[in-house]
């Protein structure tokens, strides 16, 4: 597990094409300097939620923590944005790690494809026909056939994301559970998803494939025409996300179920 060091001076900012991002990045570079990612004891993060996701996923094998400052639309995953005190608030920042899935995907035509996924793994139907999938859980059949727009397996950090909008459960980030949710599930229509352990591996098998074409997404790597997708949680690969003190993402995820 990541330890921040007991001073921090070298940071590496990273921003969003957004001109309000670029304009702090220059701003920023000037104030704290810049050092590379690799040198960097912490990389600093300058747009929306989309962009975090870029640059967790662009430091995957680096293991450099992220802390992120809002230049962008949506900031749920990122701080307040201001140029004073910014050491001082990285030295004093509360910690969050997780774990992302792994996507295992075979297409139509056979060919495999991997990927990893931070909130969560989608399937999505392509076309005006309902998507039918058949869904187990450690390789047992739990749901011989959905009938839906899609489905998804989302992290608890992803849980207020897509899966929220598509009226998943909001998971602590400490609940050692992921999200199994439907998208607009037509039959059975009363089915709302499941809460799985997060050792769980979740199989989507397309069901009339050719007919109902269904794509994979894993945040922002899509397969097309798949057949069949498994997902699971990846334990052995850990992002570390920094949140200043009292903003910590668990106190996020929790005022996020009582918001109105």
């Amino acid at each position: 597990m990541f330890k921040p060091e007991p001073f921090v001076t070298r940071l590496a900012f990273a921003a969003s094409d957004r001109p309000e991002a670029q304009e702090a990045k220059a701003a920023l570079i000037a104030r704290y300097g810049q050092a590379s990612a690799e040198d960097a004891q912490v990389i600093v993060a300058l747009g929306g939620d989309g962009f975090m996701l870029e640059t967790l996923h662009e430091n995957l094998k680096n293991g450099r923590p992220i802390y992120g400052m809002n230049r962008g639309s949506v900031g749920f995953l990122m701080n307040e944005y201001s140029e004073e005190g910014l050491l001082e608030r990285i030295a004093a920042a509360e910690q969050a790690v997780i774990h992302p899935l792994s996507m295992r995907a075979v297409d139509i035509a056979g060919a495999r494809h991997e990927a990893l996924a931070i909130n969560e793994v989608s399937l999505l139907r392509q076309t005006r026909q309902t998507a039918k999938l058949r869904i187990s859980i450690d390789g047992k059949v739990r749901l011989a056939e959905l009938s839906c727009d899609g489905a998804l397996v989302a992290t608890p950090a992803g849980s207020t994301a897509y899966n929220l909008s598509a009226h998943g459960p909001i998971i602590p980030l400490d609940a050692k559970v992921l999200a199994l949710t439907p998208i607009s599930a037509f039959r059975p229509r009363r089915w709302r998803g499941a809460l799985l352990a997060h050792t769980a591996t979740v199989t989507f098998e397309i069901l009339e494939a050719d007919k109902r074409p269904v794509s994979a997404v894993a945040d922002n790597f899509e397969v097309r025409d798949v057949v069949e997708v498994q997902v699971a949680e990846t334990r052995d690969v850990s992002l570390h996300m920094l949140f200043d003190a009292g903003r910590s993402l668990e106190e996020r995820v929790l005022s996020e179920q009582f918001s109105v």
